[in-house]
Parts: structure tokens; sequence; C-alpha cells
């Protein structure tokens, strides 16, 4: 796996400060994306141990709330993959830390869905290490600069905690109407 950027403070990709990584590879390809460089699954640095370890001693700060996961797409097979054992072990390491997700995927039709793209035998567990997710492509008819955390009207911030809880998509209590 490859990523175009690691941002180690990081307050516009959730709720706090935050570690965001930014993956490679997105097939979704959206009109007017905003970071169109990361489609390539090459673009950027090899995600290493070294990289890895960069995200954890940031994590190990206490003013630090999270990690956000962007790209390109987390959620790309490839990704996930790539993804999943530092997941489960941000999970065990930092339990009071919550990990946002990007996607341009949609949870009910496309991540949960086994037989369709990006669907993988990843994704259910690494949908179990997300606290909150955003999910739908960015539309560009749909661009309104004043939303909380996202770029198109479409997409939804999903809190997965309690998605988990109920059975259906819980959009996050603390969205701003």
């Amino acid at each position: 796996m490859y990523y175009g950027e690691l941002k180690k403070c990081d307050i516009a990709n959730g709720e706090g400060v935050r570690v965001s990584l930014f993956v490679s590879g997105c097939r979704n390809r959206c009109k007017d994306c905003f970071q169109p460089e990361t489609w390539d699954f090459s673009f950027g640095k090899p995600f290493t141990a070294d990289t890895e370890q960069e995200i954890y001693a940031e994590l190990d700060k206490p003013y630090v709330a999270g990690l956000s996961l962007l790209g390109g797409d987390p959620f790309e097979p490839e990704n996930q993959r790539a993804l999943l054992p530092m997941l489960r072990c941000i999970r065990e390491k930092y339990p009071t830390k919550n990990v946002w997700c990007y996607t341009g995927y949609r949870l009910e039709e496309e991540l949960m869905v086994p037989g369709t793209h990006p669907y993988c035998e990843a994704t259910e567990e690494m949908l179990s290490c997300i606290d909150i997710l955003i999910d739908g492509r960015f539309i560009a008819e749909e661009k309104d600069i004043s939303l909380q955390f996202r770029g198109s009207r479409n997409q939804r911030i999903i809190d997965m905690v309690r998605t988990r809880q109920t059975g259906e998509p819980s959009i996050w209590s603390k969205l701003r109407k």
C-alpha cells in the first residue's frame, strides 16, 4: 500500500486533534475530487513499519483524539487488507482513541454486500474497527463548504458504534443541522 500524506496534527478531518493518513488508490474517481493524484495506487510513499510506528508515536500523545483514514479510498480491497492489521493494533493499544474513515462507498449498498466491490474478506472486520464512517462519493453538484467534516450533501457521517448496536445506519449525534 502507498500513501500520499500523513498529517500529525489535523483538526479538519474529524473531531479533535487527529492523526490523518491519506492512502493511495481509488476507483471512484469523483468529478472535482480535491486529491485526484491519490487515485493512483502507486502515488506517494510506501506504507512501511516505520510509517506505522510514526502513527503510534502520535497516538501516544494524550491530546490526540484518534486516527482518520482518507484517500484515495481506504475501502479499496487492497487498502483494507493493508490497513486492517494496524487497525487491530490501534483498537488494542488505544481503546480510548477513535477511528474515523472516509470512503466513497455506501455502507448498506456496497460495503456490507458480499459480491459487490469493494467488499472483501477484510471488510467486516475493518468496519468493526471504525467509530465514525463518512460514506458516499463526492458529488460536485452537491458541494457545500458549510458542511461539517464532509464535502457534499449526499455524504453521511455514520456513528458505527450505534449502527452496530441497532443494526441500522445511525447518523452521528453531534452533526450540526
